[in-house]
């Protein structure tokens, strides 16, 4: 399946909910999708596309602070609170030089510019328990430090 249309699907699964799930303890109005986020994406993942129809919003790429920066004003979150994960030590840099918490992923040898290093994304739990703490405070989020042990997945 094509990147676009799972965008497509994800988004309008997110936007749009079923009446079954409109009864979801975790309603999906709270999901702040953004129709400029999902051009960039679309975009991006669509090589065939000709220059005209570039999105509205300006492309820029990662490792590009700038690229950084606008995802997160276009999300309009605080750079101080989400989780950059990535496998390439040059975007945790540029994470990092914004002001992004780091996970760098596919080696558990973490790097100067990473607060976190994990060999696998299963391996998350392990090396930020805090995270599914329920009497953690909102806001507050303590960091272990601990590297987690690897748990291997057979899909």
């Amino acid at each position: 399946m094509h990147l676009s249309n799972s965008l497509s699907m994800i988004k309008d699964k997110a936007v749009s909910p079923t009446k079954e799930e409109e009864e979801d303890p975790y309603p999906s109005d709270n999901v702040n999708l953004n129709d400029e986020i999902f051009d960039i994406i679309g975009y991006l993942s669509d090589h065939e596309k000709p220059l005209s129809d570039l999105p509205k919003t300006p492309v820029v790429c990662k490792p590009s602070e700038t690229a950084i920066v606008k995802a997160l004003a276009i999300a309009n979150v605080d750079p101080k609170k989400p989780l950059f994960f990535d496998d390439s030590v040059r975007n945790i840099q540029a994470g990092k030089r914004v002001g992004l918490n780091t996970v760098l992923v596919g080696t558990s040898q973490k790097v100067k510019c990473a607060d976190y290093a994990i060999e696998n994304i299963h391996n998350l739990k392990e090396a930020l328990p805090e995270l599914w703490e329920s009497e953690a405070k909102p806001g507050k989020v303590r960091y272990s430090g601990k590297l987690p042990v690897e748990t291997p997945v057979v899909a």
